[in-house]
């Protein structure tokens, strides 16, 4: 009689989870992306495809799920957040950092790709630390950690106070390619933004200061206690596990 139930139980077990299978198979995955940031996530104008280390892992996330296809939606900073609470999206997968103010809304994976904030000048500029950054027009993307954290730590450094900012300005612009050309025209001094993205918009004729800002952990979000938000955690913590994330970082690094 035993055997007959253990029997029943596995075969109910085996059931169940060919049904969810086969429901994820027949669903997409819509994932929240960038497509303006190379080698992460990036909407070729071309071609219409969506290309970069964020855009393989989401393939690779949706395979891990049991999903057949993938669904890319364009998201900014200034309104991914939106996107998932409103469940346009089933996750991020967009240089979305964890934060403590962001694990209030959202839960997050393991993280996936761990990046630094950077300053990026003209080499014109004479700009060498951030201590030359006082007085100086700084960008940034909005909707972004980078601008904060840098005055943030300008304070920390003794450099300005909140009161007092000396005549620094944090500029906030819609793009990264508005940041970019605001420097190449010397609209702004010098911008902020992760090193990934910072790379991506590196010339012969610029520089990275040595200082960083503040370390950035990328991970995949989710809505909060959502039913995707355990298989999403679990997923990327085999992908990183059996070395898939690794071989995604160095092939687009």
């Amino acid at each position: 009689m035993k055997a007959k139930i253990l029997a029943a139980a596995m075969l109910a077990f085996t059931l169940a989870g060919m049904a969810m299978q086969a429901s994820a198979a027949s669903k997409t995955l819509t994932v929240g992306v960038r497509d303006d940031i190379m080698h992460f996530g990036y909407l070729n104008p071309s071609t219409g495809k969506y290309y970069g280390l964020e855009i393989d892992l989401a393939e690779k996330l949706a395979e891990k799920l049991g999903y057949d296809k993938v669904e890319y939606v364009t998201v900014a900073p200034d309104n991914r957040k939106d996107t998932l609470l409103n469940g346009d999206v089933d996750c991020l997968i967009a240089a979305y950092s964890v934060s403590e103010t962001r694990l209030e809304n959202f839960d997050f994976s393991p993280g996936y790709y761990t990046d630094y904030s950077n300053i990026m000048v003209e080499k014109s500029s004479m700009i060498e630390s951030m201590s030359d950054l006082v007085g100086k027009r700084i960008g940034a993307l909005a909707g972004v950690n980078t601008a904060p954290k840098l005055k943030q730590k300008m304070i920390e450094l003794g450099l300005i106070t909140e009161e007092d900012v000396k005549g620094t300005e944090l500029v906030s612009m819609e793009s990264y390619s508005d940041v970019s050309v605001a420097l190449e025209e010397g609209t702004v001094d010098a911008v902020c933004m992760d090193g990934c993205i910072a790379r991506a918009y590196m010339e012969d004729d610029r520089a990275i200061l040595e200082e960083t800002i503040g370390e950035e952990t990328y991970a995949v979000a989710t809505q909060k206690d959502s039913e995707l938000s355990a298989p999403v955690a679990e997923a990327v913590r085999q992908l990183l596990d059996d070395g898939t994330i690794d071989a995604l970082i160095e092939k687009w690094s």
